[in-house]
């Protein structure tokens, strides 16, 4: 039951995403900017997560806030080519 979900649920993923190809350049423009978007707040999470398990007390806020940044940073640079 559980796998025959997943697996409908995959498939209409996939559909869906193979949906999104445009040959309308105001639509590309619109993915692009979606995709610089999603690589910073996806490489912010993930940096913060990061940062999350390093130090402790005081110093872990700043692991956190510098994950933050620099994931963000990192993120942004590798999705906006």
């Amino acid at each position: 039951m559980i796998r025959r979900r997943i697996l409908s649920i995959s498939a209409a993923t996939l559909m869906i995403a193979g949906c999104q190809s445009s040959s309308d350049p105001q639509v590309q423009a619109r993915n692009h900017e979606f995709g610089c978007m999603a690589g910073t707040v996806g490489g912010a999470v993930v940096g913060g997560l990061i940062g999350s398990t390093i130090g402790a007390g005081s110093g872990q806020v700043l692991a956190v806030a510098g994950g933050i940044g620099a994931g963000g940073y990192i993120g942004n640079r590798l999705a906006c080519r």
